[in-house]
């Protein structure tokens, strides 16, 4: 059993914080008792699990190389990574959609100081939100950042037309993929991002503090950078050397002591995703929403997410007309229903593994117990 959730809790929350797999809690324990035993000693064995780590996010993603992939924090470092990185001019126009979650806009935002203009499209009601972006486009856009899932709504967006044609204009693509990494294939070549940033601590069932940021080749080289420190230089190691510059990889966005105890439960829990193969655990986690979503239905639920195939993922949020939906939310989470408030309703994510005693039980609870 490769999860071992406590009698009771039905955890319907990989969208906000994920629980962990078994192997994922060896890893942590034994690396505890590593260090409580003989500290550091191989601490040459850990810099191989780091650099399996991003061999194991590279093949994720289907990027490049681990050249092209360096650990971070979390999403919002990443994104304050490339657009304080960006060389603006006053009068350059950002795109981001209405729905994204706070760290794709206020990382946006911060820039207006420079002169920079945050544009936001709305997606709702449209079966076609990328055209809407496409279309939003100017010659003054110099960049869009959007989130592959939305958060609230649970829209998928097809990213691959976004890409295109942000190439066709020379414009800068980034992806907050936060919500979809671990639950959907996800393929940086085939969508043509830039860059694309990830926590470990929802889909991809791993610790916070420990973030994915991709960074296509050719722009390693050209984000100025902003933090500096021993870990980010080529000569890594080195620690007579009084010349440095920056590494040639990733690694460069990197400027400290990396987080060894979250690269260890990382590296444990995409094991186990690539093990399963992302394929099949976008079909399960397809097949659970689509149960949920059926369910709800019929006890007269408003389903405020995305039901369309090809358009959904891993969330169902759901309100019932005229009920006090945050007393609902309360009354779940005290029955051990983890989910959250979002998108004025009541979010449920199921992953993959998520078993149908606990969809019943937290179905039950939802719609029987009115």
């Amino acid at each position: 059993m490769e999860f071992n959730l406590a009698p009771g809790i039905c955890h319907l929350n990989h969208a906000a914080v994920a629980p962990w797999p078994q192997r994922t809690v060896r890893a942590v324990q034994a690396f505890s008792e590593e260090n409580a035993t003989i500290g550091s000693q191989h601490y040459a064995r850990w810099l191989d699990v780091e650099q399996q780590l991003r061999e194991r996010l590279a093949q994720l993603i289907n990027a490049r190389g681990s050249d092209e992939i360096a650990l971070l924090k979390n999403t919002s470092e990443a994104l304050s990574v490339v657009a304080w990185g960006l060389d603006w001019q006053p009068g350059d126009e950002i795109i981001i959609s209405d729905q994204e979650f706070p760290s794709n806009r206020i990382v946006w935002e911060s820039l207006q100081p420079l002169g920079v203009i945050v544009r936001q499209v709305e997606l709702g009601g449209s079966d076609n939100p990328e055209q809407r972006l496409i279309e939003a486009m100017t010659p003054r856009t110099r960049l869009l950042s959007v989130s592959s899932v939305q958060y609230a709504s649970g829209l998928a967006l097809d990213l691959v037309p976004l890409g295109q044609a942000c190439r066709a204009r020379d414009m800068v693509f980034c992806v907050d993929a936060i919500q979809s990494i671990g639950a959907l294939p996800f393929d940086v070549q085939a969508c043509q991002a830039d860059f694309v940033m990830a926590d470990g601590h929802k889909w991809m069932l791993g610790p916070e503090g420990i973030a994915l940021f991709y960074c296509r080749r050719e722009w390693i080289e050209r984000l100025t950078l902003r933090q500096f420190g021993w870990h980010m230089v080529e000569a890594m190691g080195d620690f007579d050397r009084r010349d440095w510059t920056p590494a040639c990889s990733a690694r460069r966005f990197e400027c400290g002591s990396p987080n060894m105890l979250g690269i260890h439960a990382l590296h444990a829990s995409v094991g186990l995703l690539l093990e399963t193969g992302i394929s099949q655990i976008a079909e399960l986690i397809s097949s659970k929403v689509g149960y949920l979503t059926d369910y709800l239905v019929k006890y007269s639920a408003e389903i405020c997410s995305e039901t369309r195939h090809g358009r959904r993922a891993g969330i169902v949020t759901f309100r019932f007309p005229g009920e006090d939906t945050e007393a609902r939310y309360k009354f779940l989470q005290e029955q051990g229903v983890i989910c959250a408030l979002r998108g004025g309703g009541i979010r449920f994510s199921p992953h993959f593994y998520t078993p149908q005693d606990v969809l019943d039980r937290a179905l039950k609870l939802a719609c029987e117990r009115r």
